[in-house]
């Protein structure tokens, strides 16, 4: 299938609404790629230790060829040493001088104890690998799961079993460190932005995309400087002592690497968009999953279970055949190197035996060449796939760092230190524009006092929430300042803005954990006594005491193991819990019948005399006990004064609206 008719991530964007060009030019490859390397810095001395245990793995493997010469030679035939004109490389000359003058029987022992000692150290053949890589698919989502605890070694025995530790070790440190840090990101992106990224499609960034970037280091330091390294030893061991009687066999072996490079390295672009379709497609597969889920009791009730099941198998359809394609690329190069070195074989065992047969060489050189061009062809075939494997690794850290570089709502560089909010929050000239170019605010001039209990009130699209949004920075205003004190809040840190603030959404966010640590995410060093006065204050002490386990009791998937009143009432607790200068309530009674909601707003009353309390809310009832009514409309302040003033004035704004809600 050629690249013009097999679609591309450029035009197919699956799910993704942020990430929505995810070609990937040879340039910025390169690029990804030499940022990946810099993680290195982070795990210095393990790596050194890789590299120290992976150098001296490459020598035991070159003594077994020889080893196999001599037994052949010397062992079977008999033969004496030096009947040809084939020299052995020079790390043999101890063992020769210390068996030459032995029988055959003799050598053979010799050779096996020393083999034994072979593989106590480097494990069978001195050559075999040691590896931990449990059972997995194709597919980059198990590979990748599995990569994060993939530990190998091209030695076995106790040399291999060292390396092979320090590999896993090395693995985790790099994987931890990236994920921890994408996560990180990931957490503290816009408000607008989370708004639009898809909560599955962050989970396959986290848990499928970074475990490729150990591998990636791996690949650009040691593959390449190992492979290429035991290459020249190979090459010039089989030019040491065959370059005068088969001068042809080094050049072939030689031309192995060049070739495998020139049948692969134009493919790197075209395999570059397969894997990056591969993962996205992925992706588009977890979203479906997490989405369904998360609205399962809205897919249950509208009988929906039937399209969301045709809609996850077409997606989990797409995500197979896009890496059926990615797979089959590989297998086709693998394919096609494979008959270039299968060629080279048969002309290799023509030339070999035709030497043997006119005694230039003897049978046990067979064994020699044969190990020297394998390793070479194996090698080669590394080195050509080389490229074309690392374009899976750059398709998922380009996912990774794409987030990691997204711009956050945290500043750092510009944060200062601030104390307690002491007077009042001020909106001077704010508004706020959506990326889209959608106008929310405009020229909002508000000030709230601390120690005032503020109702913000309007028709839905007034931009209440939106401006409500502006006091722990979940949105930053588009001009305008928003001042804490006399401190412009663009100035701060967003962890610093947060100690101010306590936001409780409309929407309850509560853990699948106990109570007890619901109200601990608010305030980790929490008292009971300070969780049991939150939770009176907000009315839920009475039925969190009628559970069996009180405070230890735990929550269902979202708190829904409680009624919709419950849950807001413990939303509400948490925020009480924390007890910040400022407290912002978004619809805080809706769910209340009307004695807790009297209570409720009472306890609000109390606590607003030593903090700024912000509801916003839509019943009569909650709002006309505010000390101040900010009446909001299309993005404007219309009415600003308490119940009885506002209603008084026949023509206010406020009147028309709460005369609109009654009727």
């Amino acid at each position: 299938m050629s690249e013009a008719t097999l679609p591309t991530p450029g035009k197919k964007k699956f799910d993704d609404r942020v990430d929505t060009n995810p070609a990937i030019s040879s340039g910025e490859a390169l690029v990804l790629l030499g940022r990946a390397l810099q993680l290195l810095n982070h795990v210095r001395q393990l790596f050194a230790a890789k590299s120290a245990l992976a150098l001296l793995a490459i020598f035991p493997p070159l003594v077994v060829p020889w080893i196999a010469k001599i037994i052949v030679d010397q062992v079977l035939l008999q033969k004496p040493f030096g009947t040809t004109d084939v020299r052995f490389p020079p790390f043999m000359d101890w063992f020769l001088g210390f068996i030459s003058d032995k029988s055959p029987m003799e050598i053979m022992g010799t050779i096996v104890v020393m083999y034994v000692f072979l593989v106590i150290l480097f494990g069978l053949r001195a050559s075999a690998a040691t590896s931990v890589f449990l059972a997995q698919g194709h597919d980059a989502a198990t590979q990748s799961e599995l990569a994060l605890n993939a530990g190998e070694s091209k030695s076995g025995g106790i040399f291999g079993m060292i390396e092979m530790i320090v590999s896993i070790r090395l693995t985790q440190n790099i994987a931890n460190t990236l994920r921890t840090t994408l996560f990180r990101k990931l957490a503290r992106l816009p408000m607008t932005t989370l708004d639009d990224n898809r909560i599955g499609d962050s989970v396959y960034r986290v848990m499928y995309d970074t475990p490729q970037v150990p591998e990636i280091c791996f690949n650009l330091t040691l593959i390449p400087v190992l492979s290429l390294l035991s290459a020249a030893i190979s090459l010039y061991l089989m030019q040491y002592s065959y370059g005068q009687v088969a001068p042809e066999l080094v050049w072939i072996a030689a031309s192995l690497i060049p070739l495998a490079f020139i049948v692969t390295l134009p493919m790197s672009t075209f395999a570059r968009n397969l894997n990056q379709a591969s993962r996205a497609s992925g992706a588009a597969t977890t979203n479906a999953i997490e989405e369904s889920m998360e609205n399962i009791a809205a897919v249950q009730s509208l009988g929906g279970s039937a399209r969301e099941r045709e809609q996850f198998a077409k997606k989990s359809a797409e995500s197979f055949k896009r890496h059926r394609y990615a797979f089959l690329f590989s297998q086709g190069l693998y394919v096609i190197g494979g008959i270039c070195t299968g060629v080279a074989a048969i002309y290799v065992t023509i030339l070999i035996t035709d030497r043997i047969f006119a005694g230039i060489m003897t049978p046990g050189d067979f064994a020699v060449l044969f190990g020297l061009f394998y390793s070479l062809g194996g090698t080669a075939m590394a080195i050509g796939m080389y490229w074309i494997g690392l374009q899976s690794n750059v398709a998922a850290i380009r996912r990774v760092f794409f987030f990691i570089d997204f711009p956050t709502e945290t500043p750092g560089a510009r944060a200062t230190t601030h104390e307690t909010v002491k007077r009042s929050v001020t909106f001077d000239h704010v508004s706020f524009i959506y990326p889209n170019g959608a106008p929310v605010l405009t020229d909002i001039n508000l000030t709230l006092e601390v120690g005032e209990l503020i109702a913000i009130v309007g028709p839905t699209g007034a931009g209440k929430t939106t401006l409500a949004y502006m006091l722990p920075a979940f949105l930053r205003s588009s001009a305008g300042r928003v001042m804490f004190d006399d401190i412009d809040i663009s100035n701060l840190d967003v962890d610093t803005i947060r100690d101010q603030v306590t936001y409780v959404f409309q929407e309850h966010t509560l853990l699948s954990e106990s109570i007890r640590n619901n109200m601990l995410l608010a305030k980790p060093d929490a008292t009971d006594g300070d969780i049991r006065q939150a939770c009176k204050t907000a009315g839920a002490l009475t039925f969190i005491d009628a559970l069996p386990d009180g405070l230890d009791t735990v929550l269902g998937r979202a708190g829904n193991t409680l009624s919709v009143g419950e849950q807001q009432r413990l939303s509400i607790a948490r925020g009480l819990v924390r007890n910040t200068p400022i407290l912002v309530l978004d619809e805080p009674t809706a769910a209340l019948d009307p004695e807790t909601e009297h209570t409720l707003v009472s306890a609000l009353q109390d606590a607003a005399a030593g903090k700024l309390v912000i509801v916003i809310a839509h019943r009569l009832s909650t709002i006309r006990k505010a000390d101040r009514i900010v009446f909001m409309e299309d993005g404007r302040i219309k009415d600003i004064g308490n119940h009885g003033t506002l209603m008084a004035d026949p023509n206010g704004s406020y009147k028309k609206f709460v005369k609109l809600q009654a009727g």
